[in-house]
């Protein structure tokens, strides 16, 4: 499981140095992604199967869920961190999320989120903001 946040840096060359608390859990290397919200999505080899596992049940003859495929599928790249724990992160990617040279990288649950840093602020107060409203309705579906 992954948790936690950790202020990190892109190098010139858009290199991302994996903290090194997560770094033994990419045996496999990593598939990174487009996430939600602003951010990338870096799963475990065995994370991201499952996810494919899921968004293979889609009905591609749904327009959503074929926009759906496009959004993970066409962005994905395969990843091994390199002797420092660095992975090279794409141009597109980079721009995907407006990363910066300063970035949070965020353990969630079954993935990494890779986070401009001011995103990531502005993320963190909203969710700060919101977390009750949401604790309230999910407890109102439980009962």
């Amino acid at each position: 499981m992954f948790l936690g946040e950790y202020e990190h840096t892109l190098d010139e060359k858009n290199r991302l140095t994996l903290p090194a608390k997560f770094r033994d859990s990419f045996p496999d290397g990593l598939v990174v992604t487009r996430g939600m919200d602003g951010c990338l999505y870096a799963y475990a080899r065995s994370d991201w199967d499952r996810l494919v596992d899921r968004l293979a049940s889609l009905d591609l003859l749904s327009r959503d869920d074929r926009m759906i495929h496009r959004y993970f599928f066409s962005a994905a790249v395969e990843a091994a961190p390199d002797r420092q724990g660095r992975i090279a992160v794409p141009a597109s990617l980079v721009e995907h999320a407006g990363l910066g040279r300063e970035v949070v990288v965020a353990g969630v649950y079954d993935h990494l989120e890779i986070w401009d840093r001011g995103a990531w602020r502005a993320q963190v107060k909203e969710v700060e903001g919101r977390a009750e409203h949401v604790a309230e309705r999910l407890a109102a579906k439980h009962d």
